[in-house]
């Protein structure tokens, strides 16, 4: 008999998507696909997703409507919440509110984060921006290399160590805008995937989470790994954001959040025409 192939799955080293992947990736979970990982930066993850890299693959919902001719979208394994949006990060005394920045010059994830398009329906135009990897953003900030920074991540939670301050958090912009959580990112499976093969998928990514949670001494080993130079506290207060029942199903709210954040995309000029989101 022939062995099947591993699938390729594509995620970030971030805490939230190495917990939720943990069991999936080591083989942990009794009769689950084998997969093969490929770490990067979602804005890699995005720009990787637009030419169909990986059969599945963590993308930003700011770049879903780019990805639809390709992909579908995974009900399970994403990043979805309240109190979790990026912030605006500046020096202090530099600007008091976002409306100060509409002239300054950002530091961004990526052009097609989820992050990018918030704040351009928060200041209502395109701002002047350079891209940069998230972790380089707090850098040139304080270092007075660029004005200001949108940070995701576990950004949010080290800004202050470098004496920068927060003038917007978007996710709160967002909630009170719209009653909705914000979607941050979501697991894609490409469309040559039967659709039965990519529910399959998505309960594998459902059990994968259920593990980590019923089994943390084991997963927590390979999410330290991945960690970097992140703080314990700082690692566990990101799982505990970017985890949460989302992550387990999207839900009817959160899809409802996802037509929204498209639809204000769209009027504003964002998105140069009509997607609807398709889930599995």
């Amino acid at each position: 008999m022939t062995a099947v192939a591993p699938l390729t799955l594509a995620y970030s080293p971030c805490p939230n998507d190495t917990y939720i992947f943990a069991a999936l990736t080591n083989g942990l979970l009794d009769g689950a696909p084998a997969v093969r990982v490929h770490f990067a930066d979602i804005e890699e993850l995005n720009n990787d997703a637009l030419r169909g890299a990986f059969e599945l693959t963590k993308v930003s919902y700011g770049a879903i409507p780019w990805l639809m001719d390709r992909y579908r979208i995974l009900r399970a394994g994403g990043a979805l919440g309240r109190g979790c949006g990026p912030l605006v990060v500046t020096r202090p005394g530099f600007a008091p509110d976002l409306a100060s920045l509409r002239g300054a010059h950002f530091a961004i994830p990526g052009e097609r984060t989820t992050a990018f398009m918030l704040l351009q329906l928060a200041l209502g135009t395109r701002p002047r921006a350079t891209q940069m990897r998230f972790d380089r953003i707090i850098p040139a900030i304080a270092a007075g290399a660029i004005d200001a920074g949108l940070i995701i991540h576990e950004s949010r939670f080290t800004y202050a160590n470098a004496g920068l301050v927060a003038v917007a958090d978007l996710g709160e912009w967002w909630e009170r805008a719209t009653g909705h959580p914000i979607p941050l990112g979501a697991i894609l499976a490409r469309n040559d995937l039967p659709r039965d093969r990519a529910a399959e998928l998505r309960r594998a990514i459902e059990r994968s989470l259920a593990f980590a949670r019923e089994n943390e001494a084991q997963i927590m080993p390979f999410v330290r790994e991945h960690a970097f130079e992140m703080s314990d506290a700082v690692m566990r207060a990101h799982i505990d954001l970017y985890v949460n029942a989302y992550s387990t199903d999207i839900g009817d709210d959160g899809i409802a959040a996802v037509h929204e954040l498209f639809g204000r995309a769209r009027e504003a000029g964002i998105l140069p025409e009509a997607t609807e989101p398709a889930f599995v």
